[in-house]
């Protein structure tokens, strides 16, 4: 291996202890309790397989998601009447909520620690970045590069989870800021860019385990994230800034992301930290990990 290619050393833990408008309240036999502005919801957990350290404090739950074991849809049982949509802050922007067949509700709290990171990158290039936001979900992430002044295209192949930005974009008000929302199946996206000669300083891949396109396209994690973190390599610019790389699928270590980035970007230099993202709970202090991700700079940072 050639003394300047990217190694993993060791895992890096991105920790979020929460905000004002989010809490992780407790984790425990196979659940989790978390408060999302004033809404408090009772999640399924597997990871958590320790005792829960304060089983009072889950009475408080307004609504708790029930579904059947590896199940990735279920059902809400409302404890004090429906919720409809509300809303919390993140970084000073306003984003709306709700609660879905997946048990998702429009937010993951822990990816916090990249959107900090983000800004901060994109403060220190002091230049307009052009960003690339794949599987950008309901566009926290995209609305913080925008707010920081860089060009955003943001893909999702969810016509649901596009008009959900398009909220979230209002509410916060950056209806003037440049972004791109385009539904579309990422693999296609990619590689259409590709061959009009498009490239961008910055992307964000943050896929699923399992997915489709709004054309009915296949997307499974295992077998087409190689190829697809080949071609987003293509897609970077000459004065790329970096490239982040998020995975939910608990069969993955962290080590697997950051081989792979390894494969594509090493022969650029520059430094991969990979590891997982981390949300500590208030009731035990307990650290849980949600997701694994690697990112990667240039040489000498690229600003």
């Amino acid at each position: 291996m050639p003394k300047d290619t990217p190694r993993a050393d060791r895992a890096e833990l991105l920790i979020t202890d929460g905000w004002d408008d989010y809490r992780l309240i407790d984790t425990g036999a196979g659940r989790k309790l978390e408060r999302f502005g004033n809404v408090v919801l009772d999640r399924p957990e597997p990871q958590a397989i320790w005792e829960k350290s304060d089983p009072g404090q889950w009475k408080q739950a307004d609504a708790a998601f029930e579904a059947k074991e590896d199940a990735e849809q279920g059902a809400w049982q409302y404890r004090k009447g429906r919720l409809g949509d509300w809303s919390m802050q993140v970084m000073d922007l306003d984003i709306r909520l709700r609660a879905t067949s997946f048990r998702h509700v429009g937010i993951f709290p822990e990816q916090i620690e990249h959107w900090r990171w983000m800004e901060a990158r994109i403060a220190a290039d002091r230049r307009p970045l052009s960003v690339l936001n794949l599987f950008g979900y309901t566009g926290v992430a995209s609305l913080i590069c925008a707010r920081a002044e860089a060009k955003v295209t943001h893909v999702d192949a969810s016509k649901k989870a596009i008009a959900w930005t398009r909220e979230n974009q209002a509410v916060s008000g950056l209806d003037d800021k440049p972004i791109r929302w385009i539904c579309d199946d990422a693999v296609k996206f990619v590689q259409r860019e590709l061959r009009r000669g498009n490239t961008y300083d910055a992307i964000l891949l943050d896929p699923p385990r399992y997915g489709r396109g709004p054309n009915n396209e296949v997307w499974h994690l295992f077998e087409m994230l190689p190829g697809l973190v080949s071609d987003c390599t293509k897609l970077l610019s000459n004065k790329p800034s970096f490239m982040i790389l998020t995975a939910y699928a608990v069969r993955l270590s962290f080590l697997t992301l950051h081989e792979v980035m390894r494969d594509h970007l090493g022969a650029r230099g520059g430094e991969i930290d990979s590891g997982e993202l981390v949300v500590r709970d208030k009731a035990g202090g307990r650290r849980m990990s949600t997701s694994l991700y690697a990112r990667w700079v240039p040489p000498g940072g690229g600003a």
